[in-house]
């Protein structure tokens, strides 16, 4: 009897872990009208890849940092030389006191990523560079991934999750399968055109963006290219 009583304590504290963890996964946050907030913008099933959380975890200098930067005429490995290519990708991209060579790899990187993704779904390649996943995918594929150049070509023509202003009319789908993936069309008058999911035979959502629409806002679709 004793040892069963000194079990109950134990046994009740698991239960309550129990139902507050049940009671965790269960709630979700609201929206302003009361109705479920959508997952965070997710990105196609083939995209998720190591190197790429890797790369997210130790940020390096790119086109973007500010600054003073090292001169074309400086740009020189500590061993070896970089090829023609390699310095244009290099120009104007390496701040000073920064290894140039540390630059390039990050390059090198981030062109190795595209190429794996696109071998396994272009989808997932073309929306990585909508959204922005591919650091500094212009320049990468321009010197150093030539060969993803119509990919690059292709992600020009959509745009990524969120709101896009004046967007051209027609009909586009989503490059991700996530279930919460919703859009609208909203017009000058504020008023709404169109609204989403349509989803296809495979799972696909496609939005019909009317003529007149001023805003184009979607939330967990991760990026649009035209159908």
């Amino acid at each position: 009897m004793r040892r069963s009583l000194q079990r109950r304590p134990a046994a009740a504290a698991a239960v309550l872990a129990a139902l507050l963890a049940l009671s965790a996964c269960s709630s979700e946050s609201e929206g302003a009208d009361g109705t479920a907030k959508a997952a965070a913008p997710t990105r196609s099933a083939a995209v998720p890849d190591r190197q790429a959380e890797a790369e997210s975890t130790s940020p390096a200098p790119t086109a973007t940092t500010k600054g003073p930067v090292v001169p074309d005429s400086a740009l020189k490995p500590v061993t070896g030389s970089f090829t023609e290519k390699e310095k244009k990708f290099l120009s104007g991209r390496v701040p000073q006191n920064t290894d140039p060579a540390a630059v390039l790899q990050t390059g090198q990187e981030s062109c190795q990523r595209l190429e794996r993704t696109a071998k396994r779904d272009k989808d997932a390649a073309v929306g990585a560079i909508i959204a922005g996943d591919i650091r500094d995918a212009e320049a990468v594929v321009e010197h150093l991934c030539p060969a993803q150049k119509p990919l690059f070509a292709t992600a020009k023509t959509g745009f990524p999750d969120g709101t896009a202003t004046n967007p051209k009319a027609g009909t586009y789908r989503a490059l991700t399968t996530h279930p919460a993936c919703t859009w609208r069309a909203i017009g000058a008058d504020g008023k709404i055109l169109a609204s989403g999911p349509t989803t296809g035979s495979t799972g696909t959502v496609r939005a019909k963006i009317p003529s007149g629409t001023r805003e184009f806002t979607s939330s967990a679709c991760y990026a649009w290219v035209p159908a």
